[in-house]
């Protein structure tokens, strides 16, 4: 068995000054660690319980399918936050038929991003039986 001690996932922008400006100044996400010198130096960013690091440059966008799943505790604050800033929204927030409460937005490249709330009434936020 592989003893997994952290994780992140990678992402190879097109236009990585784009991307930090996207990911650090309009989602406002922290900075775990820098490393590298250039336009193309690797930035990490932390995503609660992981860590999505961008660096390098990439001739092509990520593949379509890729998507983030970033939880937030108020899907509606982020909404009005992030519009505030200029980020385009794909869609507001909707609660889903599964009871979670999500928006998309996309980030340079189109990389699909949801930003999910939680309810206190969800199953994902308890374990019956526990």
């Amino acid at each position: 068995m592989v003893h997994v001690l952290s994780g992140r996932t990678l992402l190879r922008p097109t236009d990585p000054e784009r991307s930090r400006a996207f990911y650090g100044e309009d989602l406002g996400l922290a900075v775990h660690r820098e490393f590298g010198t250039g336009p193309e130096r690797g930035t990490v960013y932390f995503l609660g319980g992981g860590f999505l690091e961008v660096s390098g440059r990439s001739d092509a966008p990520p593949a379509p399918g890729l998507r983030l799943w970033l939880q937030v505790a108020d899907v509606r604050a982020a909404h009005e936050e992030l519009a505030g800033r200029g980020v385009e929204v794909l869609r507001p927030p909707v609660e889903e038929p599964w009871g979670l409460i999500e928006m998309w937005i996309a980030d340079p490249d189109g990389v699909r991003i949801v930003l999910v709330e939680i309810p206190p009434h969800h199953p994902l936020r308890y374990r019956p039986g526990i």
